[in-house]
């Protein structure tokens, strides 16, 4: 759950009406009006506020290359995966873009086909699944943010972030919808040894926290304005948004003791399966996988490039390298979340109150 790239609640959900609408009237399959579509299902984060987002720009590129037109509709990472999956009799999406574990979370409810986009070769095994259903198409890492007027440094610890003055002044994004709010049960549960531990813990932040929000991109505006001072989110889309949100500070929460620490948590798109436009899709996949549009990854999109034969070497490249200087990077395991992905957010509600 990303960097000014975030679109307005208002503006979402009124491209989703109108889509819902558009493809209702067609019966969710191709005709002659619509064959020069496709529609992507994506997490929130690429996009930008004021057309300045990476999937502007690959969009825009991939509109103009082929004459096929994007229509784009975004949430939630653990929300855009239910849709989908209520709309599996009626496939509407072409391609789904999410973060994990969502992405493996919609190959299990059998919503993705295999399909791997020129360029997939050269994306890392560990960033895509080995039976081609989904690839990564950006890197990025988990993250805070804080607001750098307000407070005169990052807080270090997750510890720290229970102090009184923390109250009503902290929010963090609901696991189990987004996928960076899934990040924070992932990570406590790293730093603080286990899920019950992890569960002690949230139960004594849920003291500061705000409440639920279905998305981490509506957070960092609330934290550049002072609203509250510390919210989650990821590098790449918290990266793009301190360009314009000046107050916007990254930092990476350590277990008093330790070291601060975050894994990567990667956009990853797969075609989905039964899709009604499935030859533009691959267009799509093929296009965002590209070396022009993994060049600018970082230079336009703050974010990481998902291929390993592309080395960028902008001035945002350079700034994303020092931000994650000295932090230690696990990598989760999957497999478990995967399987027991219910049994934590469970034992968060639980904990929480939620």
């Amino acid at each position: 759950m990303r960097r000014n790239k975030i679109t307005t609640i208002a503006t979402a959900v009124t491209g989703s009406l109108a889509l819902a609408a558009t493809l209702t009237a067609c019966g969710g399959s191709s005709s002659a009006s619509d064959e020069k579509t496709v529609t992507v299902y994506s997490a929130d984060g690429l996009k930008g506020e004021n057309g300045d987002g990476w999937y502007d720009r690959v969009f825009k590129d991939f509109e103009k290359e082929t004459g096929i037109k994007v229509k784009y509709v975004e949430g939630g990472s653990g929300e855009m995966v239910q849709r989908a999956a209520r709309e599996k009799s009626n496939t509407q999406a072409d391609v789904l873009v999410t973060l994990p574990p969502f992405i493996q979370q919609a190959d299990n409810k059998g919503l993705l086909q295999s399909y791997e986009p020129a360029g997939s070769d050269k994306v890392n095994g560990a960033d895509k699944s080995g039976d081609g259903k989904w690839t990564s198409v950006v890197n990025n890492y988990f993250s805070f943010v804080y607001n750098k007027k307000e407070l005169k440094e990052a807080p270090k610890t997750w510890e720290e972030l229970l102090d009184g003055k923390f109250k009503d002044k902290l929010q963090y994004s609901t696991p189990g919808v987004a996928g960076d709010g899934t990040a924070v049960v992932i990570k406590a549960m790293h730093d603080f040894g286990g899920e019950e531990q992890a569960m002690a813990y949230l139960k004594q932040l849920q003291a500061n926290n705000v409440g639920p929000s279905s998305s981490t991109s509506k957070l960092a505006p609330k934290v550049d304005k002072g609203e509250i001072l510390v919210a989650n989110g990821d590098v790449q889309m918290n990266f793009a948004q301190s360009k314009s949100m000046p107050n916007l500070g990254i930092w990476f929460p350590a277990k008093e003791g330790g070291k601060p620490t975050t894994f990567a948590l990667p956009y990853a798109a797969g075609l989905v399966n039964g899709a009604p436009h499935t030859e533009n899709g691959k267009k799509l996949l093929d296009h965002l996988l590209s070396e022009k549009a993994q060049q600018q990854v970082s230079e336009i999109g703050g974010g990481f490039s998902a291929r390993t034969d592309v080395k960028a070497t902008d001035a945002n490249a350079i700034e994303l390298a020092k931000i994650l200087a000295g932090v230690e990077v696990f990598e989760p395991d999957w497999k478990d979340i995967d399987t027991n992905l219910q049994k934590y957010i469970d034992s968060w509600k639980s904990a929480t109150g939620s």
